[in-house]
């Protein structure tokens, strides 16, 4: 059988893997600590409810005036828009949050 493992090399070994681990940054999370999948989210739901509110505003102005369809679908078309405005917004400032975290670990 092999020969048992010298407890001074471990010990010096595992002292080396804990300081390697203490060094480690954890992962970066963009936009203040909120992750891609959870930015991915928020994203979606500004689309909505962009369109939730054109949708609703659009409606009642509809019912307000009496113009049934019409203002509701111009209403959900700018709400639309805004949604996307909004989501290109916040892909932008995840590039830029992204772009900074690859910048800092280049420099360590």
């Amino acid at each position: 059988m092999a020969e048992d493992p010298d407890p001074a090399r471990l010990k010096a070994l595992e002292d080396r893997l804990a300081a390697l681990k203490a060094k480690e940054k954890p992962a970066s999370r963009g936009m203040g600590g909120i992750g891609h999948g959870e930015a991915a989210w928020r994203m979606v739901m500004e689309l909505v409810a962009g369109m939730g509110l054109g949708l609703a505003i659009g409606y009642g102005l509809d019912s307000l005036f009496g113009t049934k369809p019409i203002l509701m679908v111009v209403f959900v078309l700018l709400g639309f828009a805004a949604g996307i405005r909004t989501m290109l917004r916040t892909a932008a400032e995840l590039g830029k949050q992204a772009g900074s975290d690859l910048g800092n670990e280049k420099r360590d």
